[in-house]
Formats: structure tokens, C-alpha cells, sequence
């Protein structure tokens, strides 16, 4: 008998698995999202994204080779595979989502809009206060293109202060450089942490523009896309099903059939996918569901304290909706 070749569309993904370690693009200077800490450990919301991943795809969340991927190259690494994936605050548009890019673009994962921080005695309290202002902001970025048509929309002035990296941009407003520092409203909480004084520095209510921020994947491989989307979605499922890492083994006794899928107690769900029909039992139990790493990166008992507004579920009044597991 010949071998079982496996279908064409399908040969990268199965070179991930036989390497044993997920390579995922990340940020390394957003406390909350994706940060090192003294001793070179990743740490965040986008980074435990890539730990679910794992979770799914190898059974070992810990089986992660973390790449730095800045604002200019983060979707370069993506399209010519040095990523296997790209968590890494990045906003979801048509041109990154185009064949020309190379991209395709996971589940919105954070809803965040682009926002402004002044310092308190400058006498800004809003973006009309800011015609002629100077602003720090990264290059590479949708901020930086957001900024010139929010203020040109608003007939209002501004010189740009550009730098390629988040912690050179905010270490330039620190300095007092700029007149304002804008990113994601959400990186505007993060950066107030690193400041020398954040009691001196306010966010501004104005918000700029949508951003919705999602991971990605090269455009070309629909097996390993699917294998993405579907962990990220099992991983909004469970929060809204009540499935929980403390609670995964009791749960797979359920008689609600949603559940019952979507841990692989029932059906053929991971192997529709080429994952062992439990992948996402194995996610939840080495990682937790959505709102799990939502609390335990972003929620009350951090700095950060994010309101989860847009970021709750969807029946809770937020965005968060998984298609169905069925």
C-alpha cells in the first residue's frame, strides 16, 4: 500500500508540528500585551495568544520560540514565514489583508481605538487644543497614518516626530520632545506605567479612529489558518459557555452539546481541523479562556485595570462572538 500523502494545502502546517516550538511575532515593549521581563521572559495578552496556539497545534503551551516583530517588519516576518503567526497589536485593514501584503488575518482578539496623551499642565483637553502641536508617533504604523487624517480633517497643524519603535517614541514625549504622544487607547494605558512621572499625563477623551487588533498568518496556507482561527474562537466560546481552566475536566461531563464539542468530548471538531479532537481542553486547561487571559494580563488586579467595554462578550454588550462550533 502507498503511503497517506497528506493534501498539498496542508504541508507547512504539518512542518510546524514536526518542528516541535511555534514561532510567533511579538512585541516586547507594551506591558500588558507583549513585554520581557529582568529575566528575558515574554509575558502578555498577545503572548498568551501564542501560548494557545501552541496549546492547540503541539499540546505544550510552553513550546513557543518568541521573535521581536516591530511596527516596519512585523508583517514582513509573516509573509515570508520567518513567523508562524503575528500576535502583536496590529490593526486589521484591507490593504494588509490584501494578496499584495501576503497577509490573512485572524478573529478580532482586542477592540481599541487610537487615542491621544497630553501632559496635564499643558492646557490640551481636547484635539482642538492641539493646532500647530508636535506629536510622537511610531513609524509603521496606522497610527501614524490616522493622525494625519484626523488633523487634516480637522483643519488643524502638527509636526510629527517619528521613531521606528514604541519605547524610543514614548522616551522622546517623556523627554518633553512632543506636545502629545498617540497610539491605541489601550497602549496609552500601558506607556502611562513607564513614564518618570504618569501622575503628570492624561489620555484624552477624543478617540481617533477603530482598531480592530487581531493576529495573522501568511495568506496561503488555509489548514494552518483554520487551525488559528479556530483556537482563537474556542478560546471566546469557553468564556461564554463558562468553561474555565479550573473547570475544564468537570465540564467534559456537560450536557449542554455546545460544550461538549468544543471539548472534544463529542463529535469530530479538532479533526476537521487536523488537531486532536480535545485541542482546545488542552488550550484551556495550560492557558485559560478568553476572559481568563483578558483578567490575568489587562483586568482589576493589574496596573492597567482595562475596562473590558468593546472587548466584552457579546451578550454582555460587547463584541466578542464566536461562530458557532458545530
Amino acid at each position: 500500500m502507498l503511503p497517506r500523502r497528506r493534501p498539498p494545502r496542508q504541508a507547512a502546517y504539518w512542518t510546524r508540528l514536526r518542528r516541535g516550538k511555534l514561532i510567533c511575532g511579538v512585541n516586547n515593549q507594551v506591558p500588558g500585551f507583549g513585554n520581557v521581563d529582568a529575566n528575558g521572559n515574554y509575558a502578555g495578552f498577545d503572548v498568551d495568544f501564542c501560548k494557545a496556539v501552541a496549546a492547540a497545534v503541539l499540546g505544550d503551551a510552553e513550546a513557543v520560540e518568541y521573535r521581536y516583530a516591530s511596527g516596519n517588519d512585523r508583517f514582513t516576518l509573516v509573509s515570508t514565514g520567518e513567523v508562524d503567526v503575528l500576535f502583536r497589536n496590529s490593526t486589521w485593514t484591507l490593504s494588509r489583508d490584501s494578496a499584495e501584503v501576503g497577509m490573512e488575518f485572524m478573529p478580532v482578539n482586542f477592540y481599541d481605538g487610537q487615542g491621544m496623551m497630553v501632559r496635564k499642565d499643558s492646557g490640551i483637553a481636547s484635539l482642538e487644543d492641539m493646532d500647530g502641536a508636535t506629536v510622537c508617533v511610531q513609524s509603521g504604523t496606522t497610527t501614524e497614518l490616522n493622525l494625519a487624517d484626523v488633523f487634516r480633517a480637522g483643519g488643524l497643524e502638527f509636526t510629527p516626530v517619528v521613531f521606528e519603535d514604541n519605547d524610543k517614541t514614548l522616551a522622546a514625549y517623556d523627554e518633553g520632545r512632543c506636545d502629545g504622544y498617540t497610539t491605541d487607547k489601550s497602549g496609552l494605558v500601558s506607556s502611562l506605567t513607564k513614564l518618570t512621572n504618569p501622575a503628570d499625563h492624561m489620555i484624552l477623551e477624543d478617540t481617533m479612529s477603530k482598531e480592530p487588533l487581531a493576529g495573522a498568518v501568511y495568506q496561503g496556507d488555509p489548514a494552518w489558518a483554520d487551525a488559528v482561527r479556530w483556537t482563537i474562537n474556542g478560546l471566546i466560546q469557553a468564556e461564554e459557555s463558562g468553561v474555565t481552566s479550573a473547570n475544564v475536566q468537570e465540564m467534559m461531563g456537560s450536557d449542554d452539546p455546545t460544550i461538549k464539542r468544543l471539548l472534544g468530548a463529542e463529535g469530530d471538531m479538532g479533526a476537521k481541523l487536523g488537531l486532536p479532537n480535545d485541542f482546545m481542553a488542552q488550550v484551556l486547561t495550560q492557558v485559560g479562556n478568553y476572559g481568563e487571559i483578558y483578567d490575568r494580563n489587562l483586568g482589576p488586579d493589574t496596573p492597567f485595570n482595562l475596562p473590558r467595554s468593546q472587548n466584552a462578550q457579546w451578550n454582555e454588550g460587547g463584541l466578542l462572538y464566536a461562530p458557532p462550533f458545530r
